[in-house]
């Protein structure tokens, strides 16, 4: 357990950092820079990804305030519900980051080529809707989550070292369930529908561009590079998103978190925020270039 603490600890510390420097860089460019239309949407992705490793499970906050002396059911709840609001907003603005992907490459025969010219004044809706959907979608987490205590250990489920989920109707415990399972599915659905439909567009253009004999230009294109990188996103979210999904809702129904089982949940849902900025900071040519103008002083 020691060693898989500190393996929590390590990934914490490094998606920290990433997502730090990430969001450092999209503010500068959002503010000083002439940004492109995901860089909002990157940004939002980035700052929801910084959020979940401040308020996810004792890794930061809880046992922060834990060894203080200070923890009580405000933070308890606090830290719970915003982690659980950022979680849902990672899944939204990962499928909305793939929709409109799916939008910037579509050929301008398609129906979807209409949308190009909107896409920022579609996107800003896109983001009010799923920030208010999710704050309110969570609240439920204000009411059944608290201080964990040593009373009634067996009506408690505990999910940190200092938090519990307080038992709750079975009724509401379905509904909730069921809610989450068909946001989620919807969401998925929507994700893998649209990174089918940029492989063939992928595809598509590389075979008129071997019949042109300019491949080269291909390889090189700025829309392939953020589309590969975006399709490799989506593929390791919903890998990661699943087993995540898959170990919490057997737990909750099963009302039994085995510590070790808990442990490797935690480093499987801070696997994805972990490696997108990894992934966006070395596939995003503009960071590199930031990188090597940097004075070594920096």
């Amino acid at each position: 357990m020691f060693s898989l603490n500190n393996i929590l600890y390590f990934q914490a510390g490094l998606g920290a950092i990433a997502n730090k420097f990430l969001l450092f860089f999209y503010t500068i460019i959002i503010l000083c820079h002439r940004s492109k239309p995901m860089d909002l949407i990157s940004c939002q992705l980035t700052f929801v990804h910084l959020m979940m490793f401040l308020t996810g499970g004792n890794v930061w906050l809880t046992d922060l305030f834990g060894s203080m002396n200070i923890v009580n059911d405000f933070i308890c709840k606090a830290t719970v519900y915003i982690y659980r609001v950022m979680r849902g907003l990672s899944i939204c603005i990962t499928c909305l980051l793939s929709v409109f992907q799916a939008v910037t490459i579509s050929p301008n025969t398609s129906l979807l080529a209409k949308l190009k010219y909107k896409l920022k004044k579609y996107m800003i809706y896109s983001l009010f809707y799923f920030w208010s959907f999710n704050l309110s979608f969570c609240i439920n987490r204000i009411f059944y989550t608290g201080a964990y205590t040593n009373m009634s250990e067996t009506n408690q489920l505990k999910v940190t070292k200092y938090c519990s989920l307080f038992p709750m109707n079975y009724i509401i415990k379905g509904l909730i369930l069921t809610m989450t399972t068909l946001r989620d599915v919807f969401l998925v659905g929507v994700m893998l529908t649209t990174s089918m439909y940029m492989v063939i567009i992928l595809f598509r253009h590389q075979r008129q561009c071997k019949h042109l004999h300019s491949i080269s230009q291909l390889r090189a294109s700025p829309e392939k590079r953020a589309t590969q990188t975006i399709l490799l996103l989506v593929f390791f979210f919903v890998v990661m998103y699943w087993v995540d999904f898959i170990i919490s809702s057997s737990s909750v129904l099963l009302w039994m978190y085995d510590p070790v089982i808990l442990t490797v949940q935690k480093f499987v849902m801070n696997a994805y925020p972990t490696i997108t900025p990894l992934v966006q900071i070395s596939s995003d040519k503009r960071i590199i270039m930031m990188l090597k103008i940097m004075p070594p002083d920096f």
